[in-house]
């Protein structure tokens, strides 16, 4: 993996809200990380972190805690060996109000997958909410393809679906990723019409146009960066078919570019990939996008350096799973 300057600088960043909670007395310990969400039976979450900790030498340890109860949440965060946690859904919205602080992309993005410790001035924890899906999103381009920002500089990016993924794809095509407007593609208007509404009152500054018709999308520039952000579903009624159309009629340009295929359940090969790679597009399983999550969440709770983990058995343990689903 090359280093990029968010994950090296995600780490520094995150002591602006208080030093280190670890010592060279707890670190060796066997300290606890977890997941909190529902349902949680196809996370390759825990592979990933186990893989990633006996990497980083550390006998940590990162487990599943399976709930509809979010009362369980603080006292769990707040157990003495617990050096930070994930969140998924349904909490992801709602745990934002159990932590000490909210970094600035979990306040845009609206929602946070992931809690760190920070030591405040009189030795108090705070317990710092962040949103690691928009680097994951981040880092699956410019690590599988270094030299996309050339391509992507200036140019439209496409976001497809209003849930809660799309806000952190719009977030990293905006921020890091170079694109001067992103479009959005959805079945639902009034979703599209919340998401914008919502990210705009969170200052978020960059320029979002609902595609709404085919005729539209063959009218506008040709996306470089494309994130699918949907459930691997046939379309059914009638947005969803145009819906279907207007990405048909974009991945169909002159122009090809790059598409992150968020979804990879229940199985990696969506029509939405197929499409994408039979219309010539470099397309990347979704999977990219929670190996780099991971990875920056492991800089935050481990503080150590993960630019130069090894990811080849990693990606290939893990694709070796969603392919044989």
């Amino acid at each position: 993996m090359h280093a990029s300057d968010g994950l090296t600088g995600i780490l520094e960043s995150s002591y602006q809200y208080g030093t280190s909670p670890l010592t060279d007395t707890n670190r060796p310990q066997q300290l606890r990380t977890f997941l909190f969400g529902y349902p949680l039976h196809n996370s390759l979450a825990p592979l990933l972190h186990a893989k990633l900790f006996k990497q980083l030498e550390l006998p940590w340890t990162y487990s599943l805690m399976e709930t509809e109860d979010a009362s369980k949440f603080v006292p769990s965060l707040r157990e003495p060996n617990v050096i930070g946690c994930a969140v998924t859904m349904p909490y992801k919205v709602s745990m934002m109000s159990a932590v000490d602080e909210v970094t600035t992309e979990g306040k845009i993005i609206g929602a946070i997958n992931t809690v760190f410790i920070r030591k405040a001035q009189d030795g108090r924890l705070l317990y710092i909410g962040t949103n690691t899906d928009c680097i994951g999103v981040r880092e699956a381009f410019l690590q599988n393809f270094p030299d996309v920002l050339k391509h992507s500089t200036g140019k439209p990016g496409l976001v497809i679906g209003a849930g809660g993924a799309c806000r952190s794809s719009i977030y990293a095509l905006w921020k890091w990723l170079g694109t001067n407007k992103i479009y959005l593609v959805n079945r639902l208007e009034s979703e599209v019409t919340d998401v914008i509404q919502s990210l705009k009152s969170a200052g978020f500054e960059g320029e979002l146009i609902h595609v709404a018709t085919v005729a539209m999308a063959e009218a506008l520039e040709a996306p470089v960066l494309v994130v699918g952000t949907i459930p691997d579903i046939p379309p059914r009624d009638e947005g969803e078919v145009t819906a279907r159309e207007i990405v048909a009629t974009f991945l169909s340009k002159e122009i090809k570019g790059y598409l992150l295929e968020m979804c990879y359940h229940p199985k990696p090969r969506t029509e939405l990939f197929e499409m994408a790679t039979v219309a010539g597009w470099k397309v990347l399983y979704g999977t990219e996008a929670m190996i780099y999550q991971g990875i920056a969440q492991q800089a935050l709770w481990t503080e150590l350096p993960v630019e130069e983990l090894d990811l080849a058995e990693i990606k290939q343990a893990i694709v070796d799973i969603i392919e044989g689903r």
